[in-house]
């Protein structure tokens, strides 16, 4: 009975509260206890390409899969270069996806922004259907999902924000939403008051981008901040139809990123604040129920068949990093990866 209860009231306020038509599907008195989620590679980065030429493809910073795993959650890597039959097939089987930041150019042909629109478009669709798939973008995946929501255009400002903490800047009705409407009383605080928030970004999304580009009916604003030269940029969001969520700043770094004179707030607050996003994020996951073909098959594609790099050492901006080469692809099924060829590790010296 309390399910169809609350089928009936979602029917009845659709019209009013189109967020309510993820709760079609979904049984709230149930939550996916071991959600997996997809974080999405990336072209290899100019510095890390600097230190092992044309050797690598593709990589994911460490601190991104710590973040999802100190949230409660799995990882599996979503690989760039592919068709859209493998973007739908991996997201089948997951329960959310994580746009991680970086540095590479939506503009480069079949990676990380043409992977994101594959992915983007079915998670549209999965909504679409009943099927509630949470994603969840931090600074250049903040950036891409206004990319991706206004066509593939390019709607982004030049921002200088590197290595600058700040507190949000709230609106007014930014409780009225879903990524901070039950965020506790004291993590607002120090969100709102202390400077935790760590920001490393060139470009930055405005309200009159939004606008520009039509789709300012499309995101709500939770809050807003300056750069250090004046530059007023959207901090926060939420997809008003969708579950899609973006963050500028990065709470992965508060939490797993020590590289030094960076300005990252670690403290005790800092952490607490940090924590409640991968906490959200995994609690949106838990309402997905996808599930691999078999537990094989599942092991097979986990992020733990591929090794770290101590990364800081060559004076990356990441501690660690995954490291996957052109041949990389998940471990068949069935099979130990012996020599750990997909995710090398490299010897630094």
């Amino acid at each position: 009975m309390p399910n169809i209860i609350a089928i009936l009231v979602c029917v009845v306020v659709v019209t009013s509260f189109v967020q309510c038509q993820f709760l079609i599907k979904a049984d709230v008195t149930e939550e996916n206890d071991s959600p997996i989620i997809g974080v999405l590679t990336q072209e290899i980065s100019y510095h890390l390409n600097s230190k092992w030429p044309g050797e690598f493809k593709s990589y994911i910073a460490a601190s991104y899969v710590k973040f999802v795993e100190g949230g409660g959650a799995r990882v599996v890597p979503i690989w760039i270069d592919r068709p859209k039959s493998y973007y739908e097939g991996i997201m089948s089987k997951i329960n959310g996806v994580l746009f991680p930041g970086g540095a590479t150019w939506f503009n480069q042909t079949n990676g990380y922004s043409e992977a994101g629109r594959h992915i983007y478009d079915i998670a549209m669709d999965m909504n679409d259907r009943g099927e509630y798939m949470p994603i969840f973008g931090t600074c250049l995946g903040f950036e891409l999902l206004t990319y991706l929501s206004a066509n593939s255009s390019e709607l982004r400002e030049n921002c200088y924000s590197d290595r600058q903490a700040l507190h949000l800047e709230f609106e007014e009705d930014f409780r009225n939403s879903k990524l901070f409407g039950s965020c506790p009383d004291d993590i607002v605080q120090i969100l709102s008051s202390e400077p935790v928030t760590a920001n490393f970004h060139q470009f930055c999304v405005t309200k009159k981008n939004l606008t520009l580009f039509g789709i300012d009916e499309e995101w709500k604003v939770l809050s807003e901040n300056n750069d250090f030269n004046g530059q007023r940029f959207i901090s926060s969001y939420e997809h008003v139809r969708y579950p899609f969520y973006g963050i500028q700043f990065h709470p992965e770094k508060n939490i797993y990123e020590w590289i030094i004179n960076r300005n990252i707030s670690h403290t005790p607050n800092a952490i607490k604040a940090a924590q409640y996003f991968a906490y959200f994020f995994v609690d949106e996951a838990r309402k997905n129920f996808n599930s691999f073909d078999s537990v094989d098959e599942e092991n097979s594609m986990l992020i733990y068949n591929y090794q770290t790099n101590f990364t800081a050492l060559v004076k990356s901006a990441f501690e660690q990093c995954y490291l996957f080469d052109s041949e990389t692809d998940y471990i068949p099924i069935g099979t130990i990866n012996k020599n750990k060829r997909n995710g090398k590790r490299k010897i630094i010296s």
